[in-house]
């Protein structure tokens, strides 16, 4: 499967400081600064902020 530099690979990292990240795809055309999403982290057993990582 080709790598498309429209949905490129990403890393999300939690802002609580535990350093637990998920990947994920994102669409540049729509989304073109870093991406935030409210996902559950099991370290601390919490939805919090995931920041897109660079």
């Amino acid at each position: 499967m080709a790598r498309n530099e429209v949905r490129p690979v990403i890393k999300l990292k939690s802002t609580a400081g535990t350093g637990y990240t998920y990947v994920t795809t994102k669409n540049r055309r729509n989304d073109p600064d870093r991406l935030t999403l409210r996902k559950y982290d099991p370290r601390i057993r919490q939805h919090v902020l995931f920041r897109e990582e660079r």
